[in-house]
């Protein structure tokens, strides 16, 4: 049977399908399937600190007694981060690698600088010459970060291959929950660092921005570029958890163009063309912004997102009388009889007229909207 590979972060793991691995993981047949992966782990763990021990008292440490080397404190402490701290650690708490990986783009950027000077480059191609190692040291301080994301993945293979009613088993089902738990974490504040690094920059090209720094919009959703309806140029959206910005691209720069905060944002989806949005500020219906985009997929996401936004950003409760309103989906029997129904509950008086794409229905404090594909968000607006 041919292998399975395990992909971690960039690392693969060969973990094989049969309970024939290699001569050096078999010394033993008598080993089954289980012991072996069990084997493995061990040992990859072992060579693990070994590598981190490497990168603290044969870099790190050398580094520090030598003293006379180009490199400023700032740059050491963003190149390895806290590797001493994961080095050293033996608890169950796992912030420090958390730290860590969110630490790992400035540890990578650090390094691209350090090599930019002849000396450093020099000194690591040096130092790595006189440890014997095969691998520079970027690949060993990427290595906190493959291991953490792995240890689920070997878990999961021990699972596989342990009988549920034995003695143990929760305890290995336990641990994989926890892995999976700090894998999702980790990852999770990797995006967000990715992201509030994203923000910065954002703000830094962006030109005629008059408002609060960007970060007071929450996180960054989606952004992408799209061709504008009836002309050649392009406009670059941002969407943020509780604001969509819109911009026009000019080199490296954003010029400011708009804003419309989420609680006040409307979207219309047109019926005609598959590929074409407007949002809308629900006070300036007339002025809609109407946007094309690359692909249904494309505009799906968008559409998806910002009406979960929209809805999210309002604070009134849905009345019980209205959920007895709200139409239940029917089944489908074709493409064309996607009918579409929207509760709005009006703060503001709207006076609407009819649009070759919606017909409206009126009533005192209801407005229900029913078409093919068309569908309006606005202040106080419910989907069902």
């Amino acid at each position: 049977e041919r292998p399975v590979s395990l992909v971690a972060a960039g690392e693969i793991v060969h973990i094989p399908t049969s309970p024939v691995i290699t001569d050096t993981m078999a010394p033993n047949p008598k080993l089954t399937y289980m012991d072996r992966v069990v084997m493995e782990i061990i040992e990859t763990e072992r060579m693990y600190v070994k590598d981190l021990r490497s990168i603290v008292e044969d870099y790190l440490a050398h580094i520090i007694d030598l003293g006379s080397l180009p490199i400023r404190p700032e740059q050491v402490c963003a190149l390895f981060g806290n590797i001493e701290d994961i080095y050293e650690f033996n608890s169950e708490y796992f912030e420090i690698y958390t730290q860590y990986c969110n630490n790992y783009p400035n540890s990578v950027a650090a390094l691209t600088d350090c090599m930019r000077c002849k000396i450093l480059a020099k000194f690591f191609r040096d130092r790595q010459a006189v440890l014997k190692r095969s691998l520079p040291l970027g690949s060993y301080l990427l290595k906190p970060v493959q291991r953490i994301l792995k240890y689920h993945l070997l878990l999961q293979e021990i699972a596989k291959h342990f009988d549920p009613d034995e003695e143990g088993y929760e305890v290995v089902q336990e641990a994989i929950s926890t892995m999976t738990g700090v894998a999702w974490y980790i990852n999770d504040m990797k995006r967000k660092h990715e992201h509030a690094v994203r923000v910065q920059e954002i703000q830094s090209l962006l030109i005629n921005w008059k408002g609060p720094d960007l970060t007071t919009y929450g996180e960054l959703v989606l952004e992408g570029t799209f061709h504008v309806l009836r002309a050649k140029n392009t406009r670059t959206l941002f969407l943020f958890e509780k604001m969509l910005l819109i911009t026009k691209k000019r080199g490296e720069h954003y010029v400011y163009k708009t804003h419309i905060l989420c609680s006040t944002l409307m979207l219309l989806d047109n019926a005609k063309d598959p590929l074409l949005f407007s949002v809308i500020h629900f006070k300036r219906p007339k002025q809609p912004h109407t946007v094309q985009a690359k692909t249904v997929e494309e505009k799906r996401l968008w559409s998806h997102h910002i009406k979960r936004l929209i809805l999210e950003n309002h604070n009134a409760i849905v009345p019980p009388k209205v959920n007895v309103m709200l139409p239940k989906p029917a089944k489908r029997t074709n493409r064309n009889s996607k009918g579409l129904y929207v509760l709005m509950f009006l703060f503001h008086n709207i006076t609407f007229r009819k649009t070759k794409e919606a017909k409206f229905i009126t009533s005192p404090s209801v407005i229900q909207l029913q078409s093919t594909n068309v569908v309006f968000l606005m202040d106080k607006c419910y989907l069902h």
